[in-house]
This record gives structure tokens, C-alpha cells and sequence, in this order.
């Protein structure tokens, strides 16, 4: 049931939206900005950045790490469209329970105890903004449990996932980009973009494409969409450990070795202790070459199925233009996969990298969420 006549609309903003929150943060990230703001939510104690050479003078003599404005733009901006993407989502929840049993006070009783948690944060009384946090979420999964309606569920859902990816952003910054920290925070973006892209084709009148065929295509997907989103983690494992140039500029080989010394025990340890700061990597040059071989024995397995499901999209009658369309999609990816090491990692390089990947998984997420059997 669409609770509203423009409930999609305001749903596609929002995926609209995520997309640039992905990019900015993808872009902060390989920028090497991620720390540029010390504190959180605000950056050296200002809604915005510091600008004025006074400011700029105060902020270095009260935070350890000195202001670079260039930098701190835009893991500043990110934070703000990011919090636009949670008053969106915030909207669409409350818009899809409105007519449920206790909807607007779930929603709202929800909201002030996570915006508390916030002030308590900032007053720098961690406890108890996590405790608020959490107690915010279980009001809002007892929305979640009570209603049955999918997109009103989905909306919740989506309320809750918003809020943990804040939490993320803050751990990201005090625990001083911790690399599962980074990963996590990746993949929680990439679930709520993915989630907002369901939840607008369900709303979507007349979204539903229907094809006899419909239960082999969507195994096909699912099994599609694992082995994407796997390759999509490796490569922020990647990311969070300064392992893209691991191999020097060698592509296929690896520092001029088809194997190379590695560690994968050491380059694949999710947690290390709190008080180690991760910016520039921590990781020796064989760890970092088994995170970046094992990146690329990904790709290709990815590449392998993604050429097959392509075909196999591209000649079941209704779906040729979206099996050509992963296809080209898996090209350009390769390519700037490829790119980014022979290149050096240029930033415009490793960003396009990043936004193929989201513009993939768009495609895919797409197909499973507007497929369906007749009659189902």
C-alpha cells in the first residue's frame, strides 16, 4: 500500500540523495580527508568549517590536528548531505506510519531519544548518548515488528540503518579510521541506497515487470548481487588499508611477480584494539599485497559471472537492454580497476571506480525489486 500520493517521488529524492552521500564520502576517503574533522558531528567545534584566519588560529590551538580547509570541506559537506538523507528517510517513515496504530508517536518517541543522544554525545557523555541511541532503535523496531505493511516496514527499517550509519561516521572519526570501521561504513551506505532503490520501485504505480521466467532470473541476481557486494567489500578493505598501489604499478603481475611475498593472516585481521591511528595504513608491504591480490582473484570470478549473467539477460525477451547495460557496466569497471593501478590511483579514477560499482549494484537491486512471476 503507497501511504501517499507522492510517497515515490520523495523516495527516488532520497536514492538521488544516498548516491551523492556515497560519492562525497568515496571521495573524502580516497581525497585521504577522512580525519579533516577531529570532532563529530561538528568539525573543530563549528556547524560548517572553519574559514576566518581567527577561527582557523582557535581551532589549531584546541584540537591536535591542524585545520586544512580543503580537506575539511568536504568530510564537512558529506556529513551535512548525510544528515539531509536522514530527514528524508525520517519523512518516509513517518509518512508510511502515520496510519498505523501509535505511527507518528512511534516515529517521534524514536527521533528524540536519538537527536538526545546526540546533545549527550557532544556534551561528551558517551554513555548515555549511547544508550539513547539505542534505546531510540528498539522504539522504532517495535514499529517495525507490530506493522505488516512491506513498505511501511522498509521505511522503519531504513530509519534504523540511517541511524547505525551515523554511529558508524562517529566511530570512523574517533576510533581514528579504523579500517572494519571504514568497510562497515561503506557497506552501510551501500545497503541504504540499495534499500531506498526497493522501497521507491515498490511504491513506483505500475513498477512490476512480470515474465514467466521470473524464479531462474531472480536466483540468478541473488547469487549476482552476493558475489558483488563481497567485491565491493574487498575493495574497501583496499581502501581502509592503503593497499591500491600494493603492487607497485604492475598489472597482471604484482611487483613484477606473478606471486609475490604475502600475509593474509596479517592483512585480513578485522579488529586490532582502539587508540592505533589507521590514516596511511599500518599494514607491511606483504599484508597489503594479500588484500590487494585477493581484490583481484575477486574480480575475476566477479567478472566471469557478471559476462554470464549479462548473456543470460540479454537474451530473455523484455531484459535485453538491462543485460547489455551490466555488461557495459562490467567493461568500464574492469577498466578503471585496471586504471587505478597502472595509473597510480588517480583520484577521478579510483572515484569512477567507486561509482560503477554503486551504478551495478543499482542495476541489479533494481531487477530484483521490480521482477515477479504472474499472477504473484
Amino acid at each position: 500500500m503507497i501511504p501517499v500520493r507522492h510517497f515515490h517521488r520523495l523516495a527516488w529524492v532520497a536514492v538521488i540523495v544516498a548516491f551523492g552521500v556515497i560519492f562525497l564520502g568515496g571521495f573524502t576517503r580516497l581525497n585521504n580527508a577522512g580525519l579533516s574533522c577531529p570532532d563529530w558531528p561538528t568539525c573543530y567545534g563549528k556547524i560548517t568549517w572553519p574559514t576566518s584566519e581567527a577561527d582557523i588560529a582557535h581551532a589549531n590551538a584546541t584540537f591536535e590536528r591542524a585545520v586544512e580547509v580543503h580537506k575539511a570541506v568536504w568530510e564537512q559537506v558529506h556529513r551535512i548531505l548525510a544528515a539531509s538523507l536522514g530527514l528524508l528517510v525520517f519523512t518516509l517513515a513517518l509518512l508510511a506510519a502515520r496510519r498505523r496504530p501509535q505511527g507518528l508517536a512511534t516515529v517521534a518517541a524514536g527521533t528524540l531519544l536519538v537527536v538526545a543522544a546526540i546533545f549527550a554525545y557532544i556534551k561528551v557523555d558517551h554513555g548515555l548518548a549511547l544508550g539513547l541511541a539505542a534505546a531510540g532503535q528498539a522504539v522504532w523496531l517495535s514499529g517495525l515488528v507490530r506493522w505488516a505493511d512491506g513498505v511501511t516496514r522498509l521505511s522503519m527499517g531504513l530509519l534504523m540503518l540511517v541511524t547505525f550509519q551515523a554511529l558508524l561516521g562517529m566511530w570512523t572519526v574517533i576510533w581514528l579510521v579504523k579500517p572494519v570501521i571504514v568497510m562497515s561504513h561503506l557497506l552501510g551506505g551501500l545497503a541504504t541506497f540499495s534499500l531506498l532503490t526497493v522501497l521507491a520501485w515498490w511504491s513506483t504505480p505500475n513498477a512490476m515487470r512480470l515474465h514467466v521466467d521470473a524464479p531462474a532470473l531472480r536466483r540468478w541476481l541473488w547469487a549476482g548481487l552476493g558475489l558483488l557486494v563481497l567485491q565491493i567489500a574487498l575493495g574497501g578493505w583496499v581502501a581502509a588499508n592503503y593497499a591500491a598501489l600494493a603492487c607497485g604499478l604492475d598489472f597482471p603481475t604484482c611487483k613484477g611477480e606473478w606471486w609475490p611475498a604475502t600475509d593474509f593472516a596479517e592483512g585480513f585481521v578485522l579488529w586490532r584494539g582502539i587508540g592505533v591511528d589507521y590514516e596511511g595504513g599500518v599494514l607491511d608491504a606483504a599484508a597489503r599485497a594479500a588484500i590487494q591480490l585477493t581484490h583481484r582473484i575477486g574480480a575475476l570470478v566477479v567478472a566471469a559471472y557478471f559476462v554470464l549473467l549479462g548473456f543470460r539477460l540479454a537474451f530473455t525477451p523484455g531484459f535485453r537492454g538491462s543485460g547489455v547495460l551490466l555488461l557495459v557496466l562490467l567493461v568500464a569497471q574492469v577498466a578503471l580497476g585496471i586504471a587505478n593501478v597502472v595509473m597510480g590511483l588517480p583520484l577521478y579514477v579510483a572515484t569512477a571506480h567507486l561509482l560503477v560499482a554503486v551504478l551495478m549494484l543499482f542495476t541489479v537491486v533494481t531487477l530484483l525489486a521490480r521482477l515477479r512471476s504472474p499472477g504473484a
